[in-house]
């Protein structure tokens, strides 16, 4: 098995040293995953459930699901060498046109959508410390929001050591934001546990039951009255809280059996050791923090939005440099326009300081400005949910098809077969669910396809593919 990705990485032309361990890949996926979305996806998981206790719930199914994606990737990554996220797996499975079409809509769709979601929350959390919470679609929001990814995008366009030095500081910040929340939580459990008269944090915790349905104030003013919903329009809802949680738990599926499998010394046995220990470390980290952002309630907003700004910058900047470097991945498979190819130069007659994939930079930062300008945080939020989990559905398939078809493949790592086909079924199931409930998402989702399968047949046929 090592031999086979040495092998890759030779023919590549980039050999990855093996001297990565389980505890580094533990602390790497550790450091990924755990990002911004814990602290953003509440709003989004809370108005589509009736109570505090559904939402906890949704956290969970969020992280298992995560969980069993997860170890079905560590599966095909440690059997199908390769690089670019699912892609080079959905090739092998299904052909070319299905990797392209992966590629394709992480550029065109998920990721400017994500930095589009990171931007607008950076604006918002400002305006909601400071009491404005219902402008954030005016004009004046949104083109704050194209300053802000402006300005990250800008900074990833300077050089690499100029970004990753940048991305260190936001990790620094994002454990001391993440340190404060846990330590604020539990000064206030001591202080209302002593004293039950106390005003400190949150009273909805202590007052209402937390399986006890509520109202639900919708972005308009309107109020959700839950007891006159049908099933399936409450499955609608809680479809779409589950995108907001997994959108906190992402980050899953591009390092554990992607990129980081072709540095470990022995990946078939670090692997699922790494995604066994680190997933549900993340889950009940997701879950400790969503109960107990909920115990503190409004106290320190000020403080708590400084830190939640400088997480979701250091989110944004690490999603500006990953959508960068998978346009130039793209564009060297003959899959994209050559001169998004291009690194440190704008034409290959140019001649830059960076070294940074500058065309790349530019187009994530055009298709990000205009979903900003025309979309929202919740619309966007499903409409990335979508992007990602209709390939997350195919790959998934695809290894329960390749445990039929090939069977001999060797496969250093393979989980029981449940673990894939509950995969299937439930990222089946709200991929369904959540395009019947946003139909707008789903046809600009089917519309991007559309164009790239039009691409595809009129220029990437007649181009070689890279394995």
């Amino acid at each position: 098995m090592q031999q086979k990705f040495e092998l890759f990485q030779e023919q590549r032309g980039r050999t990855f040293k093996r001297n990565l361990g389980a505890v580094e890949a533990f602390a790497i996926v550790i450091s990924i995953v755990i990002g911004s979305g814990v602290f953003t996806s509440p709003g989004s998981i809370d108005a589509n459930v009736p109570s505090p206790g559904v939402a906890l719930l949704i956290w969970l199914v969020a992280g298992v699901l995560a969980w069993t994606g997860a170890s079905t990737l560590a599966e095909l990554g440690t059997a199908i060498p390769g690089e670019g996220g699912v892609q080079p797996f959905l090739q092998h499975i299904f052909g070319n046109v299905f990797g392209f079409l992966a590629a394709w809509t992480w550029i065109i769709a998920v990721m400017p959508a994500t930095l589009a979601i990171l931007s607008i929350i950076f604006i918002e959390t400002i305006f909601s410390a400071i009491g404005i919470t219902d402008q954030a679609g005016k004009v004046e929001h949104k083109l704050l929001s194209v300053l802000i990814l402006i300005l990250m995008n800008g900074a990833n366009s300077i050089s690499t050591k100029a970004s990753t030095r940048l991305n260190n500081f936001f990790v620094l910040t994002k454990f001391v934001a993440i340190l404060g929340v846990v330590l604020a939580g539990i000064v206030v459990v001591i202080l209302g546990a002593s004293d039950p008269y106390r005003d400190i944090g949150g009273k909805d915790w202590r007052t209402k039951p937390w399986f006890g349905s509520r109202e639900t104030i919708n972005p308009d003013g309107t109020r959700l009255d839950w007891s006159k919903l049908s099933e399936w329009d409450i499955l609608g809802h809680y479809s779409a809280a589950l995108y907001g949680a997994l959108w906190a738990y992402c980050g899953w599926d591009k390092l554990l059996a992607i990129y980081i499998t072709a540095e470990l010394s022995a990946p078939a046995r670090q692997l699922p050791l790494a995604i066994n220990t680190a997933i549900p470390t993340i889950i009940l980290y997701s879950v400790a923090v969503a109960a107990i952002t909920r115990l503190i309630g409004p106290v320190g907003g000020i403080v708590a939005a400084i830190l939640v700004c400088l997480v979701v910058a250091g989110s944004l900047l690490g999603s500006s440099f990953v959508a960068g470097r998978m346009t130039v991945a793209a564009a060297h498979k003959s899959w994209l326009p050559s001169p998004l190819g291009l690194v440190g130069q704008i034409t290959s007659n140019s001649s830059s300081n960076s070294d940074a994939p500058l065309n790349a930079l530019l187009l994530s930062t055009i298709l990000s400005t205009l979903y900003i300008l025309f979309g929202n945080f919740r619309a966007l939020l499903t409409f990335n949910g979508l992007g990602e989990y209709s390939f997350f559905f195919l790959t998934a398939f695809g290894a329960l098809v390749l445990r039929w078809r090939e069977p001999e493949l060797e496969r250093p790592y393979r989980p029981w077969l449940a673990i894939p086909a509950i995969f299937v079924i439930v990222s089946g199931l709200v991929v369904v669910r959540g395009a019947i409930f946003a139909p707008v998402q789903t046809g600009i989702l089917v519309g991007v396809w559309v164009l790239g399968g039009g691409y595809w047949f009129i220029r990437g046929r007649s181009e070689p593919v890279e394995g």
